[in-house]
Order: C-alpha cells, then structure tokens, then sequence
C-alpha cells in the first residue's frame, strides 16, 4: 500500500444531541477518540457525514461519521468510498455497536451478514456486497425490555465508568488494522474485552 493511497474508518451512529453518548453511537465514540489520537484535520461536512482526513506515518486515513442516521449509512460511507475511488472490501473499517457481544468485547469480520444491524445493514445494500470488514464492539443485551430502546438509550454509570477504556481499546483495534491489515489484527484482538482480567 502506497503511502498516499487512502483507507476509511466510518464510525456509525446517530447525528444530533438526542443521540449523544447513546449505546448506538459508540461507533461515532471510537471515531472521535480516532481523530484525537491520529490528530486530524478538523472535520469538514462532505459525504452526507463528518469527514476528518489524517495524515500521519499509517498512510493517509479518513474517519468518517455519517449524519444520515444509522439506517441510511450506506448514503454517505459509499459516496466517500466513490470519491476516493477505494476498494471497499479492503480500504473501508466499519465500526460500531453490537448487541451479541458482552459490554467491552470486540471483534473484527471480513465479511457475512449484518447480523441485524440497520448500519451496516445499509451500507452492504449500497455496496451490493457482504464483503465489509468490520469492528464490532459489544454492549451487550438488556435482560428484559426492548432492545430499540436499550440501544437508543446512554449506558449504565457502571459502564460509564469504564467506557474510555472500552473506545481506546476499540480504536487500537483500528490503528492495527491500519498498521498491520485485518488477518494480523483479527488474531490479536477478536475475542478480547479490556474489562477481563485474564486468569
């Protein structure tokens, strides 16, 4: 990979302060921890998102945060792919939320379904493909109640708490993908959830 060739990380979410620090816009969370941590330009408002580009020793990076809302993704992740005239099943992270994994935990996927996740849901229509890498970081599932509005609502101060840790751990996940391709990546952080202590 050339030193310009451009790769984008979209983080998903919902745009506007009703949204803010919600459960669904965790993706939108790993995003902005990206940009203070690859020191981006400021944001400009392009692709139907927030768009910040970043210049560093990984090769130029776009982190991207669509203000379509979540079941529109596809409407901005795939014009900023067209612009750059990317591969979308190499140069394009997706990171967001998802209910099947505890609170904490990762993982990162080449491809498959969107496992029920309007987002990326969205984007693979767009894209006419199920070949998206993916990092999905979990929230885990209420134990009773309905799932839209677990989702739509901010996390427990318990897992307030430990939410930083859970964004940076998500977004190292992300610098290795940026640094060592998703094989590599996968291999090093699947499965893993910063909040557990090994035995």
């Amino acid at each position: 990979m050339s030193v310009d060739s451009m790769r984008i990380i979209a983080g998903l979410g919902n745009p506007g302060d009703r949204y803010r620090g919600t459960r669904h816009n965790i993706g939108f969370m790993v995003a902005e921890r990206l940009i203070q941590r690859l020191g981006c330009d400021a944001a400009e408002a392009k692709f139907n998102g927030l768009f910040n580009g970043c210049r560093s020793e990984l090769g130029r990076v776009g982190i991207l945060r669509p203000q379509t809302f979540m079941n529109r993704s596809g409407n901005s992740v795939v014009p900023a792919l067209n612009w750059f005239k990317l591969e979308p099943e190499e140069d394009l992270l997706v990171a967001y939320d998802d209910l099947d994994l505890p609170f904490g935990e990762i993982r990162l996927r080449r491809k498959g379904s969107a496992g029920g996740h309007n987002g990326l849901s969205s984007i693979m229509e767009k894209l006419g493909s199920t070949e998206v890498q993916r990092l999905r970081i979990g929230i885990g599932r209420p134990s009773q109640g309905d799932t839209v509005s677990y989702v739509l609502n901010r996390f427990s101060k318990e897992e307030e708490a430990d939410l930083l840790a859970v964004v940076d751990h998500a977004a190292d996940a992300a610098i290795a993908w940026l640094t060592s391709g998703l094989d590599e990546t996968m291999g090093r952080f699947n499965g893993t959830n910063v909040l557990v202590v090994p035995e």
